[in-house]
């Protein structure tokens, strides 16, 4: 009976801004006008579902954000993993370094890359003029803008990949890999047979709206637009996709820990 106090003031904290979110998003309200909320039933939902193309394009390109940098950042993060593995000069260094990213304010770091995605002064053109390439308008085309800003998402979080799968790392047995040296196995097949399916076993495979993914749009309605409802709406919807899939993965994970 101690906790119940703060259990129960931790609850509606939680409890009430879904709830109400919920609510809303069955209201037509713009914050910006003076008029009260006035009830529409899923007249939003209805409009995501099948009038609105920039929730749907929103949407899609989230997935493909998403599997664009996840997929990068594992495979440089695992890389970057099997090198610091090893033992070589200045390791604990190079490691201490290669977290700074991780651990940088995520203000300082887009302010940075504005100035070095500028077309004309910088850096980033630069290196690639003097590579003998043509300078690329980065943020300022809605062709290349959703991939420099996976760039930046790769550059900040492949450090934290490289923690987990080094974390794997050192915590593998020794007694495979010398068996596999005598063997005769290669260093391929011996990452492939042996610190890949330990390290999978351990942590079980653990401009013009060019960038607009489900969250930006959630936040530019909201307040930009002042649409509260809707918004609202959205949010349920995001909601009700994240709650899908994770139900998913945790009947896929179910079944994997259940088999023999």
């Amino acid at each position: 009976m101690f906790p119940a106090p703060a259990v129960i003031l931790v609850g509606l904290i939680i409890v009430y801004p879904v709830l109400y979110t919920g609510w809303m998003s069955l209201q037509q309200w713009f914050a910006s006008s003076l008029t009260p909320p006035r009830f529409i039933g899923v007249a939003h939902y209805r409009e995501i579902l099948v009038a609105d193309p920039r929730f749907r394009d929103a949407f899609f390109r989230t997935l493909y954000f998403t599997l664009l940098v996840v997929s990068a950042e594992t495979v440089l993060g695992g890389a970057m993993a099997l090198l610091f593995n090893r033992e070589f000069w200045g390791r604990g260094l190079v490691r201490t370094l290669s977290i700074l990213p991780m651990v940088a304010t995520p203000t300082a770091i887009a302010l940075v890359f504005v100035m070095m995605y500028h077309p004309t002064l910088g850096v980033m053109n630069y290196l690639v003029t003097r590579a003998g390439l043509s300078p690329f308008a980065w943020t300022y085309s809605s062709r290349t803008a959703l991939y420099a800003l996976a760039l930046v998402d790769v550059w900040e979080w492949t450090p934290l990949i490289m923690l987990i799968a080094l974390a794997g790392l050192a915590a593998l047995p020794k007694e495979p890999y010398e068996s596999a040296v005598i063997d005769g196995a290669t260093g391929l097949r011996t990452f492939w047979h042996i610190t890949f399916d330990i390290i999978f076993v351990m942590t079980q495979g653990g401009p013009s709206n060019a960038t607009e993914t489900i969250n930006l749009l959630l936040f530019n309605q909201a307040f930009s637009y002042f649409n509260i409802g809707y918004a609202s709406a959205m949010a349920v919807a995001l909601f009700a996709i994240v709650m899908g899939a994770s139900l998913i993965l945790m009947k896929v994970r179910r079944a994997e820990w259940s088999s023999p």
